[in-house]
């Protein structure tokens, strides 16, 4: 597919642009072109104001007989966007500007009559010094003067330059880098300093806990021992120890049993009411009899209680229980009594 906005056309080997008709067309003809407003400017019709960069749809022709430098001028021809009023205005080519010619006023503009005012100065200067030569030599001693001040200023410039040349930015930049380098060293010292402070306090804190496990782990054990020895019950039972050693845990059974049953229901012997009624004596009877402990020992019981209350040989009740004692405790001596009797 060819290009849709080509320049280049093509041209064949025997072609010949002299055989081309030429057309005959007027010089003065005009072209329609697309422009934009070159100034400020009002209508005079009905005083609409179009201002610069406006677009229209324009008229060009060729100014006839006006020529400048071998440049020719061109004349547009737009319209009020308001009356619909024509406007026209052409090229200035000598101020490198547009001139209005009818239709509208061009409105105001300081540059350009900034520029006329200079223009008209210096062609009246130049008409007096062709007739005064003293207006000359007056006009050169004021370009001299001003001349002079203009180098004084230039000099004060210079020496406000050098001024500022003499600062050396690049050695305050490397000052300012070094300053900001021996910064970050202190400030990471000081971080890895914190850091293992932090590390030494956790450690020194590890090692107490550690320590602290250990004293309670070493208690735990020794108690757990403790218990062993003392919290083994079967230990009674084994038959590998010696025979005192078993007598000795069988007489430590026989008196917790008998302190658990004080407990519950009272104690049998002294320190009841009985206690101080009742006095035991050794007899000879007691040390031959070793294999019966509980006879001789009701045996010789029963006999003081006869001997010290006689009262008790008829029949008669028991003394009540005085200072405390059970009734439970005197029930207990009396059925040792009869059972060592019917013996």
């Amino acid at each position: 597919m060819s290009e849709r906005k080509v320049l280049n056309k093509y041209y064949p080997p025997d072609f010949d642009p002299s055989k081309i008709p030429k057309l005959k067309l007027p010089k003065d003809r005009q072209y329609v072109v697309r422009l934009m407003a070159p100034f400020n400017m009002r209508c005079k019709t009905c005083g609409e104001y179009i201002y610069k960069g406006k677009k229209f749809n324009a008229r060009k022709e060729t100014v006839q007989n006006e020529l400048y430098m071998g440049l020719p001028i061109f004349r547009f021809y737009i319209k009020c966007t308001r009356c619909l009023a024509e406007i026209t205005f052409k090229t200035d080519p000598e101020n490198t500007d547009y001139a209005m010619e009818h239709g509208a006023t061009r409105n105001f503009q300081a540059e350009k009559l900034i520029e006329e005012e200079e223009k008209r100065i210096q062609q009246e200067r130049e008409e007096e010094e062709l007739n005064n030569p003293m207006k000359v030599l007056e006009n050169r001693t004021k370009d001299s003067k001003m001349e002079m001040e203009v180098l004084e200023n230039l000099q004060e410039l210079k020496e406000l330059n050098q001024r500022q040349a003499q600062v050396d930015f690049e050695g305050m930049i490397q000052r300012y880098r070094e300053l900001e380098k021996v910064e970050k060293e202190r400030e990471k010292e000081e971080d890895e300093r914190e850091t293992k402070e932090m590390l030494d306090r956790a450690l020194v804190k590890r090692l107490r806990d550690s320590d602290s496990e250990e004293e309670e782990e070493e208690e735990g054990s020794s108690s757990q021992s403790k218990t062993a020895f003392t919290d083994k019950p079967t230990d009674v039972l084994t038959t590998d120890r010696p025979a005192e050693a078993q007598g000795a845990s069988s007489g430590g059974v026989k008196r917790a049993k008998v302190e658990t049953w004080e407990r519950s229901v009272g104690t049998l012997g002294g320190g009841g009411a009985l206690g101080s009624l009742v006095v035991r004596k050794k007899s000879a009877a007691s040390s031959a009899a070793v294999g019966k402990p509980s006879a001789v020992t009701a045996a010789s019981s029963l006999t003081e209680a006869k001997t010290t209350h006689p009262e008790s040989n008829n029949g008669s009740k028991p003394v009540c229980a005085q200072n405390g004692s059970s009734s439970l405790s005197l029930l207990g001596a009396y059925s040792d009594s009869d059972s060592n009797d019917s013996e």
